[in-house]
């Protein structure tokens, strides 16, 4: 007898497909049950693999036993003219239909009647909810603001050249129309992180300029030959996908400047941008030798990477821009900025003060030759950012730098921070959904607003905000964290650690991250876990939990001399030296109010004068308690 007759003779092919349609029957009225229970997603997982491991064994039984009418009985065993196989064969064929019957009946069921059921009831939530909202007057329910015909994103030309090394190169053509554009102020330009993150991605562009909230597109291509180069470039209405304007430049590469403003200017005056004298916009570029443009196009893509060998090949490349062109402004303004980030605070080992004393001396060259130069202002800003913050210094500066270009999102989001330690939170809010909204996708942004809601208690808000931007983002790092400061914000320490240690495992140099880190330890009250990452104060607290009070005196003493005195303080308080705290702080100003105005509140409190009042409380000053209290309001 073949194979195939001996497998239907004993019944194999049945059981195998009577096992199949029970298992298949069995996980959808299991799924459902677990659902109305909020079961876990692993436990169905679980019963998935169980019942796929089962399918070889129940395959493996119909082949080695037969029932038979004195029981279950090894297929050997059976003597043949004895077999009933073609009767257990019968009894499954029945039970086969039997339960495809009830299969197609749950089918229907789950399909027309709990579907529609489902639907109806979301339809019917979600409706209740808007009208409760409303009438408590939290959200103003009502249609999005449209979208002005004066917005544009920036696409990245596509590099054409044989080089694939030549791609900063299209990057970076691209992204200088984007920043001479963003320079008029009545046109919307879309930031660069958002529209470069369609990179590389046929997707349609009525999709593209609703996800970055533009009625226009830019988009060309780059061709780098020797000394000649070709520029194309689109301009694409986005509802209706009609071209406003196409231009071919086919030029030498010192024309490169040119082709840029041309096509720039050529833009504005398509989208009719009047400015106060009734004219289109005229764009003009910094100039310099074409050598010292490619080092600095290719010092800022690697600038945008953010780690120590980037922004180190970035330094050294713009090292080279300046001797060769020692007047091109530019490339003094990013390398003060490459200093700053290379800092033992930032993404570096340069020691701090080493590296503001490098910044400094660029970002004053830059103004120097260029008074108007929006990068120079931002890289400013971005030196009195800290540690310790000086607000009063850097907000002119950012402020002013995002009034030349609104579109330098690294400086939106630098004052940011700024106005967080000036406890300006409401500013730093509209701020923030302005950044959000210029770029999207620009991930320190999307933490920061994410963070400050958290802080705020608006906690149900922010993970509706990372909701909306997950699918942009899917399976990111900066989902994990944002939603582990969420956790924090909730209390629910044990779960924003894990959610942090799994993208810092993702991204295991970010700064941001192994900060996030540092706090999961610290609120779990693993002190031990602890580390100085250089810019929390969570060192000093957990060494003085373990008891190593010298270290973190020495610590807290250090960070105090920069500028930083609230570990000082506070480690004064815990370790009863209030009388230490009180002579620290008479010897360095003389009376509460100088001391206000050197180190004000922020939007995280006033930790220092809560120190200070907790000193001269303990002294029996009341007056200066008082004085202090009040100071807290």
């Amino acid at each position: 007898m073949s194979l195939f007759n001996e497998l239907k003779r004993r019944n194999v092919f049945r059981v195998g497909i009577a096992y199949l349609v029970v298992a298949w029957l069995l996980a959808q009225v299991l799924q459902l049950v677990f659902e109305s229970f909020g079961t876990p997603d692993w436990a169905i997982k679980t019963l998935l693999v169980l019942l796929a491991t089962g399918f070889p064994f129940a395959i493996f039984f119909a082949w080695a036993f037969e029932m038979t009418p004195e029981g279950l009985k090894r297929e050997r065993d059976v003597d043949r003219s004895q077999s009933i196989t073609h009767e257990t064969g019968k009894r499954l064929n029945f039970m086969i239909f039997a339960v495809m019957g009830l299969a197609l009946a749950y089918f229907s069921y789950d399909k027309f009647v709990l579907s529609t059921d489902r639907q109806s009831a979301a339809i019917e939530s979600a409706m209740q909810e808007a009208v409760s909202t409303a009438g408590a007057g939290q959200v103003a329910i009502e249609a999005a603001p449209p979208v002005s015909d004066k917005s544009i994103a920036v696409l990245p030309f596509v590099n054409m050249s044989s080089d694939t090394e030549q791609e900063y190169f299209s990057d970076g053509i691209s992204e200088e129309i984007l920043n001479s554009l963003a320079k008029v102020s009545e046109l919307k330009v879309a930031g660069r992180t958002s529209s470069f993150a369609f990179k590389g991605q046929n997707q349609d562009l009525r999709q593209i300029g609703e996800t970055l909230g533009v009625q226009n597109i830019l988009e060309g291509s780059v061709r780098k030959s020797g000394d000649k180069i070709r520029i194309t470039a689109q301009l694409i209405k986005v509802d209706d996908g009609f071209h406003l304007w196409s231009e071919t430049y086919d030029r030498q590469l010192d024309d490169v400047f040119a082709i840029q403003d041309e096509i720039a200017t050529a833009i504005l005056k398509e989208l009719k941008a009047v400015l106060l004298d009734g004219t289109a916009a005229l764009v003009t570029s910094a100039r310099t030798d074409l050598e010292v443009y490619d080092l600095y196009l290719l010092a800022k893509q690697r600038m945008y990477e953010r780690t120590e060998l980037k922004l180190q090949s970035a330094a050294d490349l713009l090292d080279q821009a300046i001797a060769t062109d020692p007047d091109y402004a530019p490339a003094y303004a990013q390398r003060g900025i490459a200093a700053l980030l290379l800092s033992v605070t930032s993404y570096g080992q340069i020691p701090h003060a080493e590296s503001l004393v490098q910044a400094k001396g660029f970002l004053d060259k830059a103004l120097e030759l260029d008074a108007n130069l929006a990068e120079a202002y931002a890289g400013m800003g971005l030196y009195y950012n800290g540690p310790p913050p000086q607000a009063d210094k850097g907000m002119p500066m950012l402020e002013k730098a995002l009034a030349i270009n609104p579109n330098l999102i690294n400086a939106g989001n630098w004052l940011v921070l700024l106005y967080w330690f000036n406890n300006q939170p409401d500013k730093s809010m509209a701020l923030l959904d302005d950044i959000t909204a210029r770029d999207p996708l620009y991930k320190p942004a999307f933490g920061n607003r994410v963070y400050q809601l958290g802080i705020m208690g608006r906690t149900e808000e922010a993970r509706a905000y990372i909701d909306s931007v997950e699918p942009f983002m899917p399976d990111d790092a900066q989902i994990m964290q944002t939603r582990a400061w969420v956790d924090y914000s909730e209390g629910k320490a044990a779960a924003g650690l894990k959610r942090m240690q799994a993208a810092m495992k993702k991204q295991p140099n970010d700064r941001v991250f192994r900060v996030g880190v540092n706090r999961g330890h610290y609120l779990t009250q693993q002190y031990e876990e602890v580390f100085d990452d250089k810019w929390s104060n969570l060192y000093v607290r957990a060494l003085f939990y373990l008891n190593r009070n010298v270290e973190a005196y020495i610590i807290a003493s250090e960070l105090a001399t920069g500028g930083n005195v609230q570990q000082l303080f506070a480690l004064m308080n815990a370790m009863d030296q209030s009388d230490a705290l009180i002579r620290y702080l008479e010897d360095r100003w003389p009376n509460l109010e100088a001391f206000q105005q050197s180190i004000p509140a922020s939007m995280f409190g006033y930790r220092e004068m809560a120190d200070i009042a907790l000193a001269y409380k303990r002294a029996g000053n009341q007056a200066l308690f008082e004085d202090a209290m009040r100071r807290l309001d």
